[in-house]
């Protein structure tokens, strides 16, 4: 096909198949010759906003075709678009757009409050747009419809930057992830070698746009000249209907989303003869719910294991270790075999050299990989920490090989804790909750949760003579907090254990809570 960068995908779908569907969202439909001009538009309007190669255009709204559009068009520009986790909280939002230097915000009707609470304080944006008009800024359609569909043309290299998005810092702090056009397009061929994602299927786009697994996903099948089938608000009855009607051949989810499908009381009678393959990931799956998803779906499961840094998928167990009733069944609790052109290895976590492990002790994983990040945007010394001279990338996770090859998920080196398929930094709540008067120290852990995998509890020391209640601090964290990083418990401790450094000792804490369990992650 030729496509070596973002912008290609759709210049040459556009001209190749300009009469076959690119995107499906509800009753809206948007052919590859319409999803190109519309694309072209946008790029003729950043472009006379001062928008260049490698300028970064910030996109607030939850899943929608406008997303694409802005993608592709900055994409032609060889600008950048930056989509925001929508479920930040305001000064959340602020620091990633001042962050990126953002030129150009465009923000969903969704997160107007949003916007007027961070207008005043932005540094780089001198055009803001929003989608269903505001009155203080353009609309969005508005400003499409009154430029040229006229491509710039701009080329693209392999070292230039594809996509960034932001993936919250241990130290509370945002990092920007740069992935390159080469680090995409390592991944992006997989998508029809091992997912069966071809130019006639119609693929899934559930996940959030700003997750890899969202935006990552959407370009693998876009890749291919797919139809992308588009969901905004996640509804599991209503997805369970549109597999059947639509005819949805392929689709990446996470395990939440596949418990709350089997929930629905119709589950059963859906319609699935179309399905091929669905890939779940990003937090770990029970057997029991993997199990009743294979007897019900009745199509291929992969399991794919990868971060954002890794651009998605870098470990993977195909649908033949899926085999419930087989002699290794053992592997449904292992992310698989690395990818093509993955290295994985287990390194001793008190080793300065990186030094491996033997076969079946854990230790931290660690990636090599075409797929690995540029780095982190302006973070040189955190993008030295994670990634060695020699192109190691540190996951953060515990793990360990078997004598297969097969990579096992054991622990994280990490506090970070993953809900629902988000991922939570106990520092930057931490952080947060000590700005309350009640609050005289904090401990942030994951503790298990039969719906969300695990969820944040606070383990909190009292200040003498100063009243706090649990909902109170809950309360507090929702204010300044995306409320999936809050604490959805809150204990009550005299004293937190630490070392002789002063570090807490979050494994003590996170004992008790996970006794009984093979793996201290759910």
């Amino acid at each position: 096909m030729g496509i070596a960068s973002v912008a290609e995908i759709v210049r040459v779908h556009g001209a190749g198949r300009p009469d076959h569907a690119a995107l499906i969202l509800g009753d809206r439909r948007l052919t590859w010759a319409e999803l190109l001009e519309r694309s072209a538009r946008v790029a003729d309007g950043l472009g006379a906003e001062g928008v260049g190669s490698a300028d970064h255009v910030v996109f607030l709204d939850k899943n929608g075709i406008e997303h694409f559009e802005v993608f592709f068009g900055a994409a032609m520009l060889n600008a950048i678009c930056v989509d925001v986790n929508w479920r930040l909280a305001a000064p959340e939002v602020e620091f990633i757009v001042n962050d990126a230097e953002a030129k150009v915000l465009v923000v969903g009707p969704d997160f107007v409050s949003v916007l007027d609470a961070i207008a005043p304080n932005l540094q780089t944006v001198s055009k803001i747009l929003v989608i269903g008009g505001h009155p203080e800024h353009e609309s969005y359609e508005d400003w499409v419809e009154r430029h040229q569909p006229v491509d710039p043309g701009v080329q693209a290299t392999s070292d230039d930057i594809a996509f960034q998005l932001y993936s919250s810092g241990t130290t509370g702090r945002p990092k920007g992830v740069m992935l390159s056009n080469d680090n995409l397009f390592a991944l992006l061929p997989m998508a029809k070698e091992m997912w069966e994602i071809t130019s006639d299927s119609v693929n899934l786009v559930a996940m959030p746009l700003f997750h890899i697994g969202g935006g990552g996903w959407a370009v693998a099948g876009m890749y291919e000249g797919a139809t992308s089938v588009v969901i905004r608000d996640l509804d599991p009855a209503a997805l369970i209907r549109q597999i059947g009607e639509l005819g949805i051949t392929n689709g990446f989810v996470v395990p939440a989303v596949l418990q709350f499908m089997l929930m629905v009381p119709t589950v059963a009678d859906g319609d699935y003869g179309s399905l091929r393959s669905l890939v779940y990931g990003a937090s770990p799956i029970s057997e029991d719910v993997l199990a009743r998803s294979i007897e019900v779906f009745k199509c291929k499961f992969w399991q794919a294991y990868g971060l954002t840094e890794t651009t998605g998928a870098v470990v993977n167990l195909p649908p033949a270790d899926h085999d419930l009733g087989g002699p290794n069944r053992h592997r449904l609790r292992s992310c698989g075999l690395p990818g093509p052109r993955v290295e994985v290895k287990i390194v001793d976590t008190d080793s300065e050299g990186g030094d491996e492990v033997p076969t079946g002790e854990v230790g931290e994983i660690w990636i090599r990989s075409p797929q690995v990040m540029t780095g982190y945007w302006k973070m040189p010394a955190e993008t030295a920490e994670a990634v060695t001279p020699d192109g190691w990338f540190k996951t953060g996770d515990a793990g360990f090989l078997d004598a297969d090859g097969y990579l096992f998920i054991h622990d994280r080196v990490k506090d970070m804790i993953v809900s629902g398929g988000e991922n939570v930094y106990p520092a930057e709540v931490e952080n947060v909750l000590m700005g309350h008067p009640g609050i005289a120290d904090v401990a942030v852990i994951g503790v298990p949760d039969e719906r969300w995998g695990e969820t944040a509890k606070a383990l909190v020391v009292r200040t003498p003579e100063v009243e706090v209640t649990e909902a109170g601090i809950i309360a507090y964290a929702r204010e300044h907090l995306a409320r999936f990083k809050c604490p959805t418990s809150v204990e009550w401790i005299d004293a937190l254990p630490r070392n002789p450094s002063g570090k807490v000792l979050k494994k003590d804490l996170r004992a008790p809570y996970w006794e009984g369990r093979t793996r201290k992650v759910n």
